[in-house]
């Protein structure tokens, strides 16, 4: 007797096991079988039900399904066709394989069963064990969540570790509880709406608040939960907002700064208003241009990493362009202002012609490399871009080497001696001659990093210089004439005032009020914000 219960027992706990993966299975049988259904609506039915078991190897039948490889044979079974890779007919039904099947009559799909197949394999691949994966299947049902998929999502919801993911999920499982009548699942949709402050759900609760003739959106809890979240969201959105205009202002900033880094040295130290500046900005960008290009024909394999070898390219290209401008034009020049800025203006238009010769008159792609690609999610909504980031850590870097450069070498004490006090520093015995022509390739060499810089947030043009150039004189005239810090200051500054007016009175407004306030300060105060000791004389 103790061993029949013995063997009975052994037999409840194999039953009970089997069980659910028997009904799993039928339930799938089901949805397999559903595939070769005359009607759509039956058809979208049975691919429901196979997004709904979660089985990874129904991807590669609801796949089969959109190429017209699932379909009725001449008997009547509903059978996939093997792809191109190989293999054999197999019945859905049974899963049995079935030999001399070739044609198939597929049913009619069209754009909804197509979204329900997507919809389908993105339920399914919540259970990929790649996170990327996970997060383009979550993306994918967020674009336009269904109450069928609401039980899988949040047993996805349940078991995920990646938060990235986790956040998709949880708004999904927000966006289908807030949409219903029952006031204790809107309840519970703004609870996660508030602990996750994603602010992309705003819309969701001020479309709660003014629903008229939803009855849980009536309910009194939930209206008052519904406008807490609303202001908690929306005081969160402003903050955000500020945050990511002090980020792209400064990143403007740094490109600004990079643009001015150079005329302000040259400016500096002889006093020339060089309106061809901007051109060796271009120059610099188009430089990084032939270096992509090179990479790409000759070195393809290495092709992501052009833009590092294209630093010393852009420096160099302007750097021998400004010295020989230097030598051969500007060095005439000194003393003249007005002609000095007739001739680089001359220059400029030259520059960019020819520009236009060698290369055209369009603009010129250059491509981001793949680890500039893409950003950095701080928090909901502000997204700090690779970017970005790369050309605020590579100012920071070039303003330290000129800092440097100026205040640790023999070449910068020099340029500092001719700066403050020229006839002192040529009876010193110092060539002021050679000390121009280097400060001037200098500057025209930092304008060429500035170029690349620029090749990664905007358009690679002839004309490229030409909306920099005005900018770069007001940060060195704000700044104060050859002063490093006031460079520094007034083109972060600058950057920054410009990016956070733009939301509220334009681009073009913006840049107007701010040219006022600049005209204004310099009028208090014309030194600029550091005064520079010392003059340069001839």
């Amino acid at each position: 007797m103790l061993r029949f219960f013995s063997q009975l027992t052994v037999v409840v706990v194999l039953l009970a096991a089997v069980a659910p993966a028997a009904r799993g299975q039928g339930g799938e049988a089901a949805g397999l079988a559903g595939l070769c259904a005359g009607s759509r609506t039956e058809l979208i039915e049975a691919v429901d039900r196979l997004g709904a078991s979660g089985a990874p190897r129904d991807v590669a039948t609801l796949r089969a399904l959109l190429d017209y490889r699932v379909g009725a044979d001449a008997g009547g079974r509903c059978v996939m066709l093997p792809g191109k890779e190989g293999g054999q007919a197999v019945d859905l039904a049974s899963g049995k394989v079935v030999a001399g099947v070739d044609h198939v009559e597929p049913p009619l799909v069209n754009n909804r069963v197509r979204l329900a197949v997507k919809k389908a394999v993105a339920q399914i691949n919540l259970a990929n064990p790649n996170p990327s994966v996970r997060l383009a299947a979550a993306q994918e049902l967020q674009s336009s969540p269904s109450e069928s998929q609401l039980s899988s999502v949040e047993a996805a919801l349940a078991k995920e570790k990646d938060p990235q993911v986790k956040a998709v999920l949880r708004t999904i499982v927000a966006q289908l509880n807030l949409g219903s009548p029952d006031p204790a699942r809107k309840l519970r949709a703004i609870g996660i709406i508030s602990e996750s402050g994603d602010t992309a759900l705003v819309s969701n609760l001020r479309q709660l608040l003014a629903a008229k003739d939803d009855p849980g959106a009536a309910d009194p809890r939930v209206r008052q939960a519904a406008k807490a979240a609303l202001d908690s969201l929306q005081r969160k959105a402003a903050v955000v907002s500020r945050l990511g205009d002090l980020f792209f202002g400064v990143s403007l900033g740094s490109v600004l700064l990079l643009t001015s880094l150079g005329l302000a040295i040259t400016f500096g130290l002889m006093g020339v208003i060089n309106m061809a500046h901007g051109e060796m900005l271009m120059l610099g960008a188009y430089a990084t241009y032939m270096v992509q290009q090179s990479f790409r024909a000759y070195f393809p394999v290495a092709v992501d990493y052009y833009l590092l070898a294209a630093i010393p390219f852009s420096f160099a290209v302007p750097f021998l362009v400004g010295m020989a401008l230097e030598r051969c034009i500007i060095r005439f020049l000194y003393k003249r202002p007005l002609e000095t800025l007739l001739a680089t203006w001359g220059i400029s238009l030259g520059l960019i012609q020819a520009v236009r010769l060698l290369f055209g008159a369009q603009n010129v792609e250059v491509q981001n490399p793949s680890w500039l690609s893409g950003g950095l999610e701080v928090v909901s909504g502000l997204t700090l871009t690779y970017n970005r980031l790369a050309i605020i850590v590579f100012t920071a870097f070039v303003v330290f080497l000129c800092w440097f450069l100026l205040n640790r070498t023999t070449l910068g004490l020099q340029v500092r001696a001719v700066t403050q006090d020229r006839d002192t520093a040529k009876a010193m015995g110092i060539y002021t001659w050679k000390i121009d022509m280097w400060t001037f390739a200098l500057g025209s060499g930092i304008a060429g990093l500035g170029g690349l810089a620029l090749t990664q947030v905007g358009n690679v043009g002839p004309e490229l210089g030409q909306g920099y150039i005005v900018d770069s004189f007001m940060v060195v005239v704000l700044g104060g004439v050859g002063k490093l810090i006031g460079t520094v200051v007034g083109a972060l500054g600058l950057g920054v005032i410009n990016k956070a007016l733009e939301p509220f009175m334009g681009a073009v407004l913006g840049k107007i009020i701010v040219l006022a306030l600049v005209i204004v300060f310099i009028q208090k105060r014309p030194q600029g914000l550091f005064a520079f000791k010392g003059r340069a004389s001839d």
